[in-house]
């Protein structure tokens, strides 16, 4: 094997992450091979990306030891169909698939072969090297393997271990929630337009607030509350706000909206 590492698919996720490891100088770009089944996204990565690419998936699996897998759930049971017999032992397989537990693979794969396996739960803001993603692994992946994904993770934002049934809950908390989140950013914005600020400068104004408020929190230290108590005046303007909010249920919107997201991905299984 020559090259560092491997993708079976290469969309917006995959060149993600293969951005912010070339980016963080995890590795290079030409150290690195991709699959894509049509000609169109063979030339597409290798034009934006500079990676070799493949329209055969066996082939990553011969080129790489760590393979990451990162197709839509759908096509997934073709792609495994086709690697499960090249795949070797000591290679290391890293899949994004959403919804697809660690003990799927090894079933697909068969009890005859000890593959490692991680499985990660990103977020949609590592397209900007500023994600939040769970990993776990199986029984068969090292502290140095663990140690190797954590430190791929972290060339496209933040990683933590979690327990894997945990992950039903990190979809609900980090990897589905930047559209409540953008639902947050637009809804502010019409308010501000409302008010007769112009729209660009109100996504500017509400994007930014949201952005310096969330790392307030993370470099402070202090508890959500207390810094939401320092904004809010006796009488003032915020505490007007936030009283209209608690009429409407915002806190219970947003919990109820989590345990939902998490149920339906549970029943994705």
């Amino acid at each position: 094997m020559s090259l560092r590492l491997g993708f079976i698919g290469c969309g917006n996720m995959a060149s993600a992450i293969i951005s912010g490891i070339v980016r963080a100088g995890y590795a290079q770009a030409d150290e690195i091979i991709a699959s894509e089944p049509t000609a169109e996204a063979r030339d597409r990565a290798k034009t934006t990306l500079e990676v070799h690419v493949t329209d055969s998936n066996a082939y990553v699996l011969a080129q790489a030891r760590t393979i990451f897998i990162c197709v839509k759930p759908q096509v997934l049971d073709t792609v495994l169909d086709e690697i499960k017999d090249a795949a070797q032992d000591h290679q290391l397989f890293v899949s994004i698939v959403a919804g697809v537990p660690i003990s799927y693979y090894e079933q697909r794969f068969g009890i005859s072969k000890h593959i490692k396996i991680a499985r990660l739960m990103p977020n949609t803001p590592a397209l900007i090297g500023d994600g939040m993603t769970a990993v776990c692994t199986n029984s068969l992946v090292t502290q140095g393997d663990l140690q190797e994904v954590l430190s791929i993770v972290r060339s496209f934002g933040e990683a933590e271990v979690v327990p894997e049934h945990l992950f039903d809950t990190v979809t609900a908390v980090s990897g589905s929630s930047p559209a409540y989140i953008f639902m947050l950013i637009e809804a502010m914005a019409d308010a501000a337009v409302a008010g007769g600020m112009p729209r660009a400068q109100a996504y500017r104004f509400a994007a930014q607030t949201v952005r310096g408020s969330a790392q307030l929190v993370l470099s402070s230290g202090r508890h959500p509350a207390d810094l939401k108590d320092m904004v809010c005046s006796p009488a003032g303007t915020t505490i007007a706000a936030v009283r209209v909010l608690e009429e409407k249920g915002f806190r219970s919107a947003v919990m109820d909206a989590m345990e939902a997201c998490r149920i339906r991905s549970e029943e994705l299984h």
